[in-house]
């Protein structure tokens, strides 16, 4: 029987890597909700290929126009908030698919927990924001969440028969981004252009951005931290610039478990959405011959200190975390825009820490607030 699934942001990298995935297992998967902000044209032609039932857009006015594109379909159309939080909650769906970028995954995240549906996360703002409810509500309805990140899903392949074990460190890799290697100063002119070129991955521009910060790799440590159950200071990012090992676990006894792979985000997706078993994907195989070396190397957290930033949040807890991921979003859409320098990013980071008001154990209506306050209180300085 086909495992019906519900995708939250069908037209973005993640999104899109997914489809791929459906399409060449179309006898194991049907999509039977979709999402998306304002690609229409896209949206349009995966709604025509997949035909899912539910589908939401960003907007009323955009659920207008494609109403009228899909005048000739029947089909259930929504929008905004409530429309994600449609798509997440489907009748049908057995897992959700959360590939949207930001804190708007959390309502749709807590809303399809709260049905049932298991969670194939991509959406690593869920679990920085709002870990210390997620993760809870998860265990209480007795779904599984399954990491889409490559990392994250190294590390739950890694701890596949080894959960009985004691953890000493998980090793969390990390590309370096397009300026490994690179100190302040190289750093002070870069262009958004520079800043768009990842060495390894395709991905998004927001995440593209955060590889190039090494923010990203911040927000997957308190991810990580939330996912797997340790301590912050068990999470070691590890520069791995080749991208082959995904991620390891280091246990008690000091050996080592990784998981190799091609810089392909279509293999953690594809495990997750057939967890516990493995299908064939079709792809290039890695060839360690080809590779030839992989290296190793400490992080560089005085140039790229948006990563001692995320640990410095993950530190103080509370409302900081949304604060540092909420600062982070605004300040790479100004960059994105080319309204602020890069190095601009992390310090407005660190400024919004230091000045939004602390709350120790927010709720979810205060994880939004936070957000809020960390977004208006950048407007008013930048």
């Amino acid at each position: 029987m086909a495992k019906n699934i519900s995708i939250l942001g069908s037209t973005g990298s993640i999104g899109t890597q997914t489809l791929d995935i459906v399409s060449q297992n179309p006898d194991d998967l049907n999509v039977v909700a979709m999402s998306c902000g304002s690609n229409l044209d896209l949206f349009e032609s995966q709604i025509r290929k997949y035909e899912p039932t539910l589908v939401s857009v960003g907007t009323e006015e955009l659920a207008k126009d494609l109403k009228t594109r899909l005048s000739d379909i029947t089909i259930d159309i929504h929008y905004g908030m409530e429309g994600l939080i449609a798509v997440a909650t489907a009748e049908q769906a057995d897992t959700v698919v959360t590939a949207v970028v930001g804190m708007v995954g959390v309502q749709p995240t807590i809303a399809a927990i709260n049905a049932g549906k298991d969670i194939a996360l991509a959406n690593k703002e869920t679990l920085v924001t709002a870990g210390h409810i997620i993760m809870p509500l998860a265990k209480e309805k007795g779904v599984s969440i399954l990491p889409v990140d490559s990392e994250h899903s190294a590390i739950f392949q890694s701890l596949n028969g080894e959960r009985h074990n004691k953890i000493s460190k998980i090793l969390l890799t990390a590309s370096g981004g397009p300026f490994r290697g690179r100190t302040l100063d190289d750093l002070e002119n870069v262009t958004l252009e520079d800043a768009l070129k990842h060495p390894n991955w395709s991905m998004g521009a927001k995440i593209t951005i955060d590889s190039a910060t090494m923010i990203n790799k911040g927000l997957e440590v308190m991810e990580a931290k939330w996912l797997f159950g340790v301590n912050l200071n068990q999470v070691e990012v590890v520069v791995h610039p080749q991208s082959i090992l995904h991620s390891a676990v280091e246990f008690m006894d000091g050996a080592v478990i990784g998981q190799m792979g091609t810089p392909d985000m279509r293999l953690p997706i594809l495990y997750a959405l057939f967890y516990p078993n493995r299908k064939t994907l079709y792809s290039e195989p890695l060839d360690l011959f080809k590779v030839g070396t992989l290296t190793f190397e400490r992080p560089d957290m005085e140039t790229f200190y948006g990563l001692a930033l995320a640990y410095d949040a993950m530190d103080a807890g509370g409302n900081v975390p949304t604060v540092f991921n909420a600062a982070n979003e605004r300040a790479v859409a100004k960059f994105l825009k080319n309204k602020i320098k890069f190095l601009e990013i992390p310090e407005i980071v660190s400024e919004a820490m230091i000045n939004v008001d602390f709350i120790q154990n927010p709720t979810i209506e205060q994880v939004l607030e936070t957000e809020q306050m960390t977004y208006d209180y950048i407007e008013s300085r930048w």
